[in-house]
């Protein structure tokens, strides 16, 4: 998966300068010269550790924040309309007048007009390379990488949901399913599953849906997993469908809402993001404090306790290459950290199956890599856990969580991933605690 977004989120766009109801921003609220604009939050994106494979550049990120625009974007509904199809066109074709179009039948549509909302900012995020997506996200498979090329099938909508952020404190920032197009319209056709509500209005699902997880307590140490729901086009909470694109929506969840919360996932079915707020992510470890614990687990001096090799984790700087000659490998069975060797290959159970020396437990063996991405940390704890098989390593409470949060897949399947490359997780537990050998002098 790759995903593309401008380098400032939240910097003036065409768009937003040509829009006539931009003029009505309360005076007094924007950033000053030299000060740094609000920050709403950050998303991230689950697979890449801290950095796309070919780095972070231009547009091409693997987190992007989102700050409040110079001038608000945003759209509100406004006024529903019964029409004949011969108007539909007629209606779409204004690409001012943003719009949702219900086709009902072959012979009535509903097209629901927006208004432009002076208190809110609009970010958009799809498939699309278009000018009116704000990040542009692909496929990703597991175990990391972008599924890229002509050939390659997303299942990821052009215009795939919508984020809406209130300009003033506490700076609410809302999901909605499907983003407005070319011609400023989300059009929704007659296979779509919709619907009318008990107060008159229409409301909608896109086709493979926008799915959304809030953690239950936050996300912190003592966060777990929420349940995961489908956003509808007008922003209400449903159950989940009986597989992605059915057309029999599930049932209204009242006391749920929106609402994006620190730690929130949005699945867009084929990519997950993770939503950090600006409180949240003054808790995570910092990029300095993850380097210290690299540096403080080497100062250990663990060593290969058959090859007495000393160990040492390589730095963020030399990348995930190939191995080097000090990387810690783990059994990850039984979590028994070593250096490279070449012996006790199970070639019948599969290349990388080895039996540990210490404890005869066999599984896969594999080069250790200290997960990046702090914002997907739950905790600053040391790096005394790996996920299973990828060997990816992060503290206890950050692996036991992830390998708890099942992930939705295709149309109805959901696993347990890594964070850091996307890798499903096996074992019974998705992780191992790592057993590492002091110095013997």
């Amino acid at each position: 998966m790759v995903l593309e977004g401008n380098p400032e989120v939240g910097a003036p766009r065409t768009s937003d300068l040509q829009h006539p109801g931009n003029k009505g921003s309360s005076p007094g609220e924007e950033a000053q010269p030299g000060e740094e604009p609000i920050k709403y939050g950050e998303l991230i994106v689950l697979g890449y550790n801290g950095c796309l494979a070919s780095g972070d550049k231009g547009r091409r990120r693997s987190r992007l924040a989102l700050s409040r625009r110079p001038h608000a974007n945003g759209v509100k509904p406004d006024v529903m309309h019964h029409i004949s199809t011969p108007l539909v066109s007629k209606a779409l074709s204004n690409r001012g007048q943003h719009s949702i179009s219900y086709t009902l039948s072959r012979s009535h549509s509903v097209i629901v007009e927006y208004t432009h909302d002076s208190d809110t900012d609009m970010f958009q995020i799809g498939r699309s390379t278009e000018n009116m997506i704000d990040f542009v996200v692909t496929d990703t498979s597991p175990g990391g990488g972008a599924t890229e090329g002509p050939s390659a099938q997303s299942t990821i909508s052009r215009y795939a949901c919508r984020i809406l952020c209130d300009r003033r404190p506490p700076y609410t920032a809302c999901i909605y399913a499907a983003g407005f197009d070319a011609s400023s319209n989300i059009f929704l056709g007659e296979r779509a599953a919709k619907w009318r509500t008990p107060d008159g209005l229409m409301d909608g699902l896109t086709t493979n849906g926008v799915l959304v997880m809030h953690p239950a307590g936050g996300f912190s140490e003592d966060s777990a997993p929420g349940v995961w729901r489908e956003i509808s086009v007008c922003g209400n909470v449903y159950t989940l469908r009986d597989s992605r694109s059915a057309q029999q929506r599930g049932k209204l969840v009242e006391n749920e809402s929106n609402v994006l919360q620190d730690g929130s996932l949005i699945d867009l079915c084929g990519a997950t993001l993770l939503w950090r707020t600006p409180a949240g992510l003054l808790r995570a470890p910092t990029l300095k404090q993850l380097e210290a614990q690299r540096q403080e687990a080497n100062a250990a001096r663990p060593q290969c306790p058959v090859g007495l090799s000393t160990l040492a984790f390589p730095s963020p700087a030399r990348g995930r290459t190939a191995p080097d000659k000090q990387q810690p490998w783990v059994y990850v069975r039984c979590g028994h950290v070593h250096g490279y060797h070449g012996w006790g290959c199970r070639r019948e159970r599969g290349p990388q199956e080895r039996e540990c020396p210490l404890c005869r437990l066999v599984g896969p063996y594999v080069p250790l890599w200290l997960g990046q991405e702090a914002g997907l940390c739950l905790d600053p704890g040391p790096p005394s856990h790996a996920f299973a098989p990828c060997g990816h390593v992060c503290s206890e409470k950050t692996a036991r969580y992830w390998a708890q949060t099942p992930l939705p897949h295709g149309t109805h399947a959901f696993h347990a991933a890594c964070p850091f490359c996307g890798a499903w997780l096996t074992g019974e537990h998705g992780c191992v605690r790592l057993i590492f050998q002091g110095p013997l002098d």
